[in-house]
């Protein structure tokens, strides 16, 4: 799922799933605004997670240190996000 800037994605990506445009002579259909609001709704989700996974700053920034440790990294910080999901979840 991505947003209008990722124009001709689904050239590279079949399942590619893009919000529809409208133009000033075809106004989108009830349908098309709805299924809008379903690929944003979903994507808003996505965003938060790509956010709480950029604080611990090594998928923010440049990474600096060994490619060899980069995805044992990536699967702890996904494992902290997880965890930290759980503990919400139970309060």
């Amino acid at each position: 799922m991505v947003d209008t800037g990722y124009q001709g994605m689904q050239k590279l990506h079949e399942n590619t799933d893009i919000p529809k445009k409208k133009s000033k002579k075809r106004p989108l259909k009830k349908e098309k605004k709805k299924r809008n609001r379903e690929i944003s709704s979903d994507r808003v989700l996505i965003e938060h997670i790509i956010r709480e996974v950029k604080i611990f700053r090594v998928a923010a920034e440049k990474y600096r240190n060994r490619r060899k440790r980069f995805g044992l990294r990536i699967n702890l910080i996904a494992a902290f996000y997880n965890r930290s999901i759980d503990l919400n979840l139970k309060k």
